[in-house]
């Protein structure tokens, strides 16, 4: 195991991680976006206003991407079983 194989295995693992994210945190983003611009036009400077609606707006994007996220993972996880017998004989 060199330094190549560590640093290709930490980059694929942090693009799989964020890939992962995304959905969750583009929506969190655009939901708080969006709430802020309301508050913001009719002066309700609520700051617990936002909470729910991202929750809601969260679960739905799990909903609608759980499937491509744990099949995913689940392709990640076996790449990274496959490679072991190559990073043990080298």
């Amino acid at each position: 195991m060199n330094d190549t194989s560590v640093v290709a295995i930490a980059v694929k693992m942090l693009t799989v991680t964020g890939e992962l994210a995304a959905p969750m945190l583009l929506t969190a983003l655009a939901v708080g976006l969006a709430i802020s611009l309301i508050q913001s036009i009719t002066s309700i400077q609520e700051a617990t206003l936002s909470f729910v609606p991202k929750m809601a707006a969260v679960a739905l994007a799990i909903v609608l991407t759980g499937h491509w996220m744990i099949s995913t993972l689940i392709n990640f996880t076996n790449q990274m079983y496959a490679l072991i017998p190559q990073l043990l004989s080298s």
